[in-house]
């Protein structure tokens, strides 16, 4: 029987007005993330990450040694601390950690590989903050699942340890949009199209390779990496994109739990105020970095 939750909630994605411009895109994001309110008992705290700008989330019984380093979503283009603020708190909660989200700069003012220098100056931050690089995990959805991976090998390359682990929700590791998913997915995924994600790509590679390892690192040298969590919704167009990736990492000897999680939509934790199963996916994720921590 199909989730009376998601049948809902999907419905009600595919009604919105969608803005063709990037600050209404922008304004449009933003808002619907801070309509999904805040628990009373999450601390927020802004900070300047290596000049980055960031802010620490945590809530009771965080433990402070140990860091999630979130990087949000939004195709590089949109997307914000204000529009994963609720995931992020969340991230954090369920793995029993402080998190560290960070405002990289998107394109198309600032295109590649601006969001990677800023997530390497992040968490250079971290470890000057006296966190150790295996008590930290990286985090992230979509274009910041994939910005995960590029990140760390933009971390691994400038000579620094690598984290304790990785955690990739709905990730898009591919600039090209070649995966089938795209087309056979396309009727069940009601946020992302390969024409979207085009787009997002020529905004933020501005003329790069489309096969730049820190950008599609599908493409990288992944073999040493630490172990990774990749979480997918059945029903999006980026499902590919994560069985790409999950075969890149496996045959590079990268430990690799790879989840499809039925009936689900791109970035479902997103909804988890309102979605059982997104709830479960958060919990699922924080449990993987428990155990890695």
């Amino acid at each position: 029987m199909p989730d009376p939750e998601i049948v809902a909630l999907r419905a009600q994605i595919a009604a919105r007005t969608r803005a063709t411009e990037i600050p209404q895109m922008r304004r449009d994001y933003d808002a619907r993330g801070l309509g999904f309110g805040l628990p009373a008992d999450v601390v927020v705290e802004p900070v300047l990450a290596n000049g980055v700008k960031a802010e620490w989330t945590s809530t009771p019984g965080a433990d402070a040694s140990k860091a999630i380093l979130f990087l949000h979503g939004g195709g590089y283009v949109i997307g914000s601390l204000d529009s994963h603020r609720h995931l992020v708190a969340e991230c954090g909660r369920t793995a029993g950690t402080r998190t560290l989200a960070i405002d990289y700069r998107m394109a198309p003012e600032h295109p590649f590989p601006a969001a990677v220098e800023d997530t390497v100056a992040a968490y250079r931050y971290l470890l000057s903050s006296g966190i150790a690089a295996h008590d930290i995990a990286i985090a992230g959805d979509s274009a910041g699942g994939g910005l995960v991976v590029g990140g760390m090998l933009a971390i691994r390359d400038a000579g620094l340890p690598l984290p304790g682990c990785a955690w990739c929700m709905s990730p898009w590791v591919d600039m090209e949009a070649n995966g089938r998913s795209f087309d056979d997915r396309a009727e069940t995924d009601p946020t992302v199209q390969r024409a979207t994600i085009r787009f997002m790509a020529e905004s933020y590679l501005a003329g790069a390779d489309l096969r730049s390892p820190t950008a599609a690192p599908i493409y990288g040298a992944l073999r040493g990496l630490p172990p990774m969590l990749i979480q997918v919704g059945a029903c999006e167009t980026l499902l590919d994109d994560s069985l790409m990736l999950a075969r890149a990492a496996g045959i590079a000897d990268v430990p690799v739990d790879l989840q499809i999680w039925p009936e689900m939509i791109h970035v479902w934790h997103t909804y988890h105020t309102v979605l059982q199963a997104g709830k479960r996916a958060i919990a699922a994720g924080g449990a993987f970095v428990k155990s890695h921590l």
